[in-house]
């Protein structure tokens, strides 16, 4: 059984005020959500999973706009989580302009930032954890499903201390990775060797043995039903992120792997099969129609929050955001192995609505104490909206973009296209924790070098590919590179080769020599011995100078074939 009536009653409480386009204050807007309206769930079943993935290290509420374009291609094509802006609020039922509006869509989102506040924050986590565990007892599974341990300068300064310290007062039961491996092979598994529960990763095997380097899954039993946790890390971890960080581990998406591992979990009794997953929603898509047996998919790693889940087959994909901005919750009813019905609510943290709990905010404090004084440091300031999310161009990276140009002095920047960073609403200071939290990596060197334009077009094809490969096992999750300094166009319905056309040097208005060298500037290069110095040193010293930043409308990039 299927419902979202609690998220669309918070929706309708805030529309008709809205309805009139007028900006809410704070507190009226709060006036309209209450912490029973956002936890109020009929409990169901003798199962209930608890779901959160992608935090990305923010340990304190944020503000994160969600992408205004996400395109889906091949069978993907206009389902979701490729449903974007008015088209989502339509396809979900979501009145604009509400509550429920603002947390799931770009749409009005600096109006509506400003009415309803931030989102996230592990104290707010552990005050809906607390409140459903209390009500449902033994029947509940935590997972979380990775890129928990980075993505803010505490995460990095601390190689990922702050967030498994307090990520532990949550009490998981389990989790899976991939950033996290990013601190390289020892720093991981000291980590994991405190963590007090599972990290489950079917998937990675050592490269001289071909020997499991991590549990496959975990037998739990919850309201009396034998659980199996299986854990998927991402496949790709060694070619979106350096290999020579983690040189004796391997990875991959190993079907039969899962399949396997689904097989024995039933012959060991399991009566409920659920994949802890970073696969990306695809990815996992496809798994779901090829793997039989296994019940629910929490999926991670592409970053999408869906009110709904998508049934497969038999399988239920559950997509539960980033950034701390929710937790899923899915009530279960087992019965002899087979799920009979089910109840779904994707729990928005409202960050002004659900009460902090006391010991995990003390604990974030104590977590941020060191860096206190960097965090707040201010900048600059902003007169544009600071985003990253969207499939081609996000303003915190045209940003970073222009920073690499002026700092390197470079004709051609280019940005990675992460999905992970939080943003900054027009009018505010930038601080370091704003461009940290853009750009926290153990690889964050800024490279100068002669490309040519040639070289130049492989790998923006390259990260098409990625991007837009019709089978979504070859889709790694991320989005289109940023560039500066260039605009080009893009068919996304073309092959491989030849989807990028009419680039163009920005600076002389010429297309791209394939034969001439351009100096190009960029970062978070997965070669080892890459030179340079970090890119938020860069990044704070353009912004200090401008003083005040104003990102101009992206209209670099032709898109085609949608």
């Amino acid at each position: 059984m299927i419902t979202r009536r609690e998220l669309l009653q918070v929706s309708a409480a805030t529309a008709a005020l809205m309805a009139g386009g007028g900006s809410l204050t704070r507190a009226f807007a709060q006036q309209k959500l209450t912490q029973e309206d956002l936890l109020k769930f009929d409990a169901f079943g003798n199962v209930t999973l608890l779901h959160v993935t992608d935090i990305h290290g923010q340990l304190v509420p944020v503000y994160f706009r969600e992408p205004t374009v996400n395109i889906g291609v091949g069978e993907a094509k206009g389902q979701p989580p490729h449903v974007t802006g008015a088209d989502y609020l339509t396809r979900f039922g979501i009145a604009p302009k509400s509550a429920a509006a603002y947390a799931l869509t770009d749409q009005d989102f600096t109006a509506l930032a400003q009415s309803y506040g931030r989102i996230g924050g592990l104290d707010r986590l552990a005050t809906v954890i607390g409140q459903v565990r209390a009500e449902r007892g033994d029947k509940v599974l935590l997972l979380d499903g990775g890129d928990t341990w980075q993505g803010s300068l505490g995460a990095n300064a601390s190689k990922g201390q702050d967030m498994a310290d307090c990520m532990a007062l949550l009490k998981p039961d389990a989790m899976t990775g991939h950033w996290e491996f990013t601190y390289g092979e020892d720093r991981v598994k000291e980590l994991i060797d405190k963590l007090g529960f599972s990290f489950l990763a079917l998937n990675v095997r050592d490269t001289e043995w071909n020997e499991p380097v991590f549990d496959a899954f975990k037998m739990f039993d919850k309201g009396g039903v034998k659980v199996a946790v299986l854990g998927q890390a991402f496949p790709y971890t060694p070619v979106a992120n350096p290999r020579w960080m983690i040189p004796k581990w391997s990875f991959g998406i190993r079907e039969e792997e899962v399949r396997a591992q689904v097989e024995k979990a039933r012959k060991a009794g399991a009566q409920l099969i659920v994949l802890l997953s970073h696969n990306g929603f695809d990815v996992d898509r496809k798994l779901a129609a090829r793997v039989e047996g296994i019940d629910v998919i929490l999926t991670g790693h592409t970053h999408d929050a869906l009110p709904e889940p998508v049934k497969i087959g038999n399988t239920l994909l559950i997509a539960s955001g980033s950034h701390g901005k929710f937790v899923s919750r899915l009530d279960l009813d087992v019965q002899g192995g087979v799920v009979k019905g089910f109840r779904y609510k994707l729990i928005p943290l409202f960050a002004d609505v659900i009460k902090p709990d006391t010991a995990m905010s003390a604990a974030i404090g104590k977590a941020r104490a060191p860096y206190a004084k960097d965090l707040a440091r201010v900048v600059g300031q902003t007169e544009s909206l600071l985003y990253r999310r969207g499939n081609f161009n996000g303003t915190f990276d045209d940003l970073i973009c222009d920073a690499l140009l002026k700092e390197r002095d470079a004709e051609i920047a280019l940005s990675p296209g992460f999905r992970w960073g939080t943003s900054v609403l027009p009018g505010a200071p930038i601080t370091v924790e704003d461009i940290h939290n853009a750009t926290a990596i153990t690889y964050p060197q800024v490279y100068r070098l002669p490309m040519t334009g040639e070289r130049l077009k492989e790998v923006l094809e390259d990260v098409a590919d990625n991007l837009f490969n019709p089978d979504p096992y070859y889709q790694q999750g991320g989005d289109m590179v940023r560039c500066g300094g260039l605009s080009y166009a893009i068919d996304v319905s073309k092959p491989i080769g030849s989807r990028i056309s009419d680039m163009t040097l920005l600076k002389t208005g010429k297309p791209l020599d394939p034969k001439r060298e351009y100096t190009v500037a960029g970062w978070a290069s997965v070669n080892e011995g890459t030179q340079g110095p970090p890119v938020w040193e860069l990044v704070e010293r353009y912004i200090a100078a401008q003083k005040t930043v104003r990102v101009a409308p992206n209209t670099r990039v032709k898109i085609t074939g949608m």
